[in-house]
């Protein structure tokens, strides 16, 4: 794993697991595209099957990494 791969998934674990946790939901780092500087997650439990998944995703993962890791993350992508 690169470093800024640990620090994505860093900002992941601290940030971010707690509270889709706390709502019967979680993520997992699937990968990142340095090209595009975007982060690559799925959504799992109770935010995979969400009709607001889209919105966790944009308003609380893409937001998060963004503003701890501005020169890594420009944007999120959820895959299956």
């Amino acid at each position: 794993m690169t470093q800024v791969q640990k620090n994505i998934t860093d900002v992941l674990e601290k940030d971010i697991r707690p509270a889709l946790v706390s709502h019967g939901g979680d993520i997992e780092f699937v990968g990142y595209d340095e090209t595009e500087k975007k982060v690559m997650v799925r959504l799992t439990g109770a935010c995979g099957g969400c009709p607001f998944a889209r919105e966790t995703l944009r308003f609380q993962v893409e937001n998060v990494l963004k503003d701890r890791l501005p020169d890594i993350v420009a944007s999120v992508e959820s895959v299956q």
